[in-house]
Order: structure tokens, then C-alpha cells, then sequence
């Protein structure tokens, strides 16, 4: 009887934070929508984009030292809980991307979510005087229902909100927050689409590709591209940790990091003659689960992507990581003779597993996004990445345990 009413506790919270989290969810897609439309009528915006760097990281070194770590913190606060995360991380974050996204820097957005929803989840910490225990769960379900109702995939948001948190190894506690995160992603994931239809806002639908019967070539052609994913991988998270370290040490004062990012992308557009690879690149991902692309556009959007977080930019790493997933497997297909539909959308979720150390959130982000027939392809490319992707990730924050490739 004491574990049933601890559950109800348990749900009941995370049932508040789905309600926050959703809402909040669903205005920064709002907000993501307009700025990108923006952008696009007025490419000069562009040249604004190093002004844009300076002025968010002036507000952050000004306002924004103690949320600085941004996912990460959310994560240590987690495993070793502290003091509450400010509220002010999440206006800071949602503002500070939607800038992101309006000037032209190529980040992505599960971060703010995520940022939102363990900041306003953790504002039930003072609320509610909750111990360690109960803090713990509802920034788990924070976690859950940030990512679950900025992509539309719940199942996906509540696994990954448990895996992320250990690096190769799930500990017993954890699992015990399963009923929590995954109430509270399934409730946050209709709170953003109740809010959507009022506002005019709805997820991307990712066309299905046709998935082939399961064969030795085919698996096989799988686990090699798995390689290839978990490789890209380990270098988009190496490079963009070694252009973050490098700038610190180069440019002593925050605010001019993102501006010399600013520069450099800005400069790169001109030159290149394309806004192709800023934002989030939604169109060419699903330009990639229909059609043959260009196979450097996962190498250019890596390029971008490094640049804008590298620098400082606020926003996330799983949209590009979709990017440079799809595109790099439908550059794959016509190499390893299979469909470029599959591969692609196989590609999507297989270097976020590996980037991101989640193989299982990702096989069943694949199954929600493409149907479960695509199950198989994704569980095996999601798992060889994971295993050649490193020790380390996007989130420096997750436990280091025991990695296949240590």
C-alpha cells in the first residue's frame, strides 16, 4: 500500500510537470516557427548573426552563470541533487535559441526542451519541499516530457530520459521512475498538441520508407553503416568539445565566443551561396527520406553544426544530429546497394544513439517516428554506433561506466 500511494505521489507530480513542460513546449515550437519563416524571407538576417552571439552570451555571463551547463546541469542535479536549477534557465534558453534559429546558426532545439522542462520541474522542488527521491523523479519526468513534446515521440521521451543519465549501465533506482517518465511524457506530448492546434503548430511527419524483408545482406549492409554512424558520431562530439575548449582558451571574454562563431558562419553562407545548412534543416531531412542528396550535406551540416555549438550558441544537438544521420545514410545507400529510404531513416536515429549514448531511446524514437517494422534495422545500427562511438558523448554529464570500446 506504501508503494502504491508513493506511485500516485510520483504521478500526480509528473502529471505538473507534463502540464508545464507541454505548454512550454508548444510556445517554443511557436516561437521556432516564426523565426525560422522569418529568417527565410530575410536572409540579410544572416549578417546579424555575430551581434545575435554577442548579445546572448553578454545576457548569460550577465544572468546566466548558474544555468550555464545547461543539459548538463540538469543531469548532475540528478545524480547528485543540489541546489534547485534557477527557473531563469528556461526563459534564458527558450530566448537565446529562438535568437539562435532567427540569425542563422545551425543548433537544434531538444535541448531547450530539456532545459525548460527540468528548470520548471524542479520549481515544484520548492513548492512541494520534496526529498532527494522525489526531486530526482520529477526532473526525470522533466527530462521525459521536454524531449517527448518537442519531437511527438513519448515512448522515446521516457526512455530516454533513463538512459541518458548513465553511460553504459542503468542503475535499479532508475527504473523505478519509469512509471513517472513515461506518465509524464505521454501527458506533456498531448498538452503540446492540445496547444499546438490552438496555435497552429504540428510536428514534422517524417514519410515512412518502405522497409524490405530482413536478410543476412541487408543486416549486414546494416551493421557496417552502423560503424560509419558511430564514427561520425565520435567525431561530431570530439570536435565540438575540442572547438569549445579551444575557444575558452583563445578568447577570454565569453560574449565574443559566439560572435567569432557569428563570423565565421555568416561568412560560410556568403560563400558557399546557401542557407542549406543553418537552422534546423527539417525540409532536407525529409528531402533525404525521399530522394537522392547531395553526399556532402551531412559533412556540411557537421561543419555548421560544430561552429555554432563550439562557439556558444544556445539551442540543441539532436535536430543536426538527425541532419547529418539522414544524409549520411542516404549517401551510404547507393554504396552498400540498399534503399536510400531505409538507410536514411535508419541514419536518423543511429548517430543521435551514438552522439548521445542512447541506442534504446533511440530504437523505439525510430519505431514511433518510421513504425515498428523498421525495429530490427534500427536496434542493430543504433547498438554498433553506440558501441564505436567513444567514451564520450554531447553530455559530458553522464556517468562514465563501462563502454564496449573503452
Amino acid at each position: 500500500m506504501a508503494r502504491l500511494r508513493q506511485q500516485a505521489r510520483w504521478l500526480l507530480l509528473a502529471a505538473l510537470v507534463a502540464v508545464l513542460a507541454g505548454t512550454a513546449s508548444a510556445w517554443f515550437l511557436f516561437a521556432l516557427d516564426w523565426a525560422t519563416g522569418t529568417r527565410n524571407a530575410h536572409s540579410w538576417l544572416i549578417w546579424l548573426l555575430p551581434a545575435a552571439g554577442f548579445a546572448t552570451g553578454w545576457l548569460y555571463l550577465r544572468y546566466g552563470s548558474a544555468v550555464e551547463g545547461g543539459v548538463n546541469l540538469v543531469i548532475t542535479e540528478i545524480k547528485t541533487p543540489g541546489k534547485p536549477i534557477p527557473l531563469r534557465m528556461a526563459p534564458l534558453v527558450l530566448g537565446a535559441t529562438v535568437v539562435s534559429h532567427l540569425f542563422g546558426a545551425s543548433v537544434g532545439r531538444e535541448g531547450t526542451a530539456v532545459q525548460m522542462g527540468g528548470a520548471l520541474a524542479d520549481q515544484l522542488t520548492r513548492w512541494f519541499r520534496l526529498d532527494e527521491a522525489d526531486r530526482r523523479m520529477v526532473l526525470m519526468a522533466g527530462i521525459s516530457a521536454g524531449f517527448a513534446s518537442v519531437f511527438g515521440t513519448p515512448l522515446a521521451g521516457a526512455v530516454f530520459a533513463l538512459e541518458v543519465l548513465a553511460l553504459g549501465r542503468l542503475p535499479l533506482t532508475f527504473y523505478r521512475a519509469l512509471l513517472p517518465c513515461l506518465g509524464a511524457a505521454l501527458l506533456a506530448d498531448q498538452v503540446e498538441l492540445l496547444w499546438g492546434g490552438l496555435l497552429g503548430v504540428h510536428h514534422t511527419h517524417y514519410a515512412a520508407p518502405l522497409i524490405p524483408a530482413v536478410t543476412i545482406p541487408l543486416l549486414g549492409a546494416m551493421a557496417i553503416a552502423g560503424v560509419l554512424f558511430g564514427l561520425t558520431a565520435r567525431v561530431f562530439a570530439g570536435a565540438t568539445h575540442a572547438l569549445a575548449g579551444a575557444m575558452k582558451r583563445a578568447i577570454a571574454y565569453a560574449p565574443l565566443r559566439p560572435f567569432a562563431g557569428g563570423v565565421v558562419v555568416a561568412l560560410a553562407v556568403w560563400l558557399l551561396g546557401t542557407d542549406h545548412y543553418i537552422g534546423l534543416g527539417i525540409p532536407t531531412i525529409v528531402d533525404a527520406l525521399q530522394q537522392p542528396l547531395p553526399a556532402h550535406d551531412f559533412l556540411a551540416k557537421m561543419a555548421f553544426t560544430i561552429v555554432s555549438l563550439g562557439s556558444g550558441f544556445k539551442g540543441g544537438e539532436v535536430t543536426p544530429l538527425f541532419f547529418i544521420g539522414a544524409t549520411l545514410g542516404n549517401a551510404l545507400a547507393p554504396l552498400l546497394q540498399q534503399p536510400f529510404a531505409l538507410l536514411a531513416a535508419v541514419g536518423f536515429v543511429a548517430v543521435f544513439a551514438g552522439a548521445a549514448n542512447t541506442p534504446l531511446a533511440s530504437t523505439v524514437m525510430a519505431m514511433e517516428l518510421f513504425g515498428p517494422g523498421i525495429g530490427v534495422y534500427a536496434a542493430l545500427a543504433c547498438l554498433v554506433a553506440y558501441a564505436c562511438s567513444g567514451r564520450v558523448g554531447i553530455y559530458r554529464a553522464q556517468t562514465k561506466h563501462h563502454h564496449p570500446t573503452a
